[in-house]
């Protein structure tokens, strides 16, 4: 595990807490680092119908895991019913709503992404009577991001390109209550600066109903036990409330337990190394052995994981452990190392 989601597992939510867990301009070695970027056909004339696709690039020298948050703010004039997700293979999972209006649509995308690996989602969009103008601007957002530079893109509509500005840092300075069932369902509001779309982590996990303004973000806590920090992450960066949530009373109901019903290669060679796919079900989230030995590189949607092997000898079954618990072996699951 690396240290900085060890620390945001276990420390307060503390100023200290925050100088650990912040993204730094300057790292021992290159972080992690996403980048957002915009290419399509625009709709340029009256009552027409076009499409884009925001594209989010893995850039840094490190691996990249968690909640990506992505946002589509169109101009005026300009509307959309919603975006199709074309990347593949789907070891993720990826949720969007879209706004009233159809002028913001926003998308949660959660799986591991290796340095030079990208994903794109195609955004459909249409014009009203009038000729369109104005900016269209995407943005993402990660907690483990560490160059906020290259986190909006825009494209103007039928005038000038313009660079987009790079975002603020964000600042938490309050939060409205610090405990909460475990069951979740808690509205929370957290007060600031420079929380313009943002989503918020109790611990590691994502809130729902989040509604972020540059000074304050209202978000639903989700499910969970003990006491976690709480964080808006931005396009600007991370900011960590000044104190912690804590849960009360029972957690959630877990989920159910993963099951794997097949592999896509069955033996490698005893040096790992060999990017295996497993094909079951229940498996968002999840973490993969091979034996009792941690796989590389895991990456988990709900009905497919793609991992590394580790070295190992003999043959082992592949498992994936979630919070429902660890799948049971089977004759489906059985890896072979070869000399």
């Amino acid at each position: 595990m690396r240290p900085r989601l060890l620390a945001a597992l276990t420390c307060a939510a503390t100023a200290a807490c925050t100088a650990l867990l912040a993204p730094t301009a300057a790292a021992a070695t290159p972080g992690p680092d996403i980048a957002v970027s915009l290419a399509g056909n625009y709709p340029t004339t009256p009552n027409s119908f076009g499409n884009f696709s925001v594209s989010w690039t893995s850039v840094g020298g490190a691996d990249y895991s968690g909640v990506t948050h992505l946002t589509v703010d169109l101009p005026p004039g300009l509307t959309t019913g919603g975006a199709l997700m074309y990347s593949t293979p789907y070891d993720y999972t990826f949720t969007e709503t879209v706004s009233p209006d159809g002028r913001r649509l926003e998308a949660t995308f959660l799986g591991l992404r290796t340095p030079g690996r990208g994903d794109f989602m195609k955004v459909q969009v249409r014009s009203s009577a009038s000729t369109p103008s104005g900016v269209i601007k995407a943005t993402v957002a990660n907690r483990e991001d560490l160059n906020p530079a290259n986190n909006v893109a825009s494209y103007t509509v039928n005038g000038p390109q313009t660079p987009p500005a790079v975002p603020g840092a964000p600042l938490v300075t309050g939060i409205s209550t610090s405990t909460g069932p475990g069951s979740g369902g808690t509205s929370v509001v957290l007060t600031g600066s420079n929380l313009d779309n943002g989503f918020v982590l109790f611990g590691n996990d994502n809130s729902a109903a989040v509604s972020c303004t540059s000074s304050s973000c209202t978000a639903t806590s989700p499910g969970g036990t003990g006491t976690v920090p709480v964080a808006v992450v931005t396009p600007g960066g991370t900011a960590y409330a000044p104190g912690p949530f804590t849960y009360t009373g029972p957690g959630p109901t877990p989920p159910p337990a993963p099951a794997v019903n097949s592999l896509s290669v069955h033996s490698g060679p005893i040096a790992g190394g060999t990017l295996v796919y497993v094909l079951g079900s229940n498996l968002a989230g999840g973490s993969v052995r091979f034996g009792g030995l941690p796989a590389a590189h895991v990456s988990c949607g709900t009905g497919f994981c793609s991992a590394t092997s580790p070295a190992g000898v003999g043959a082992v079954h592949v498992t994936v452990s979630t919070a429902g618990g660890t799948s049971a072996s089977t004759g489906s699951d059985l890896y072979s190392y070869t000399p």
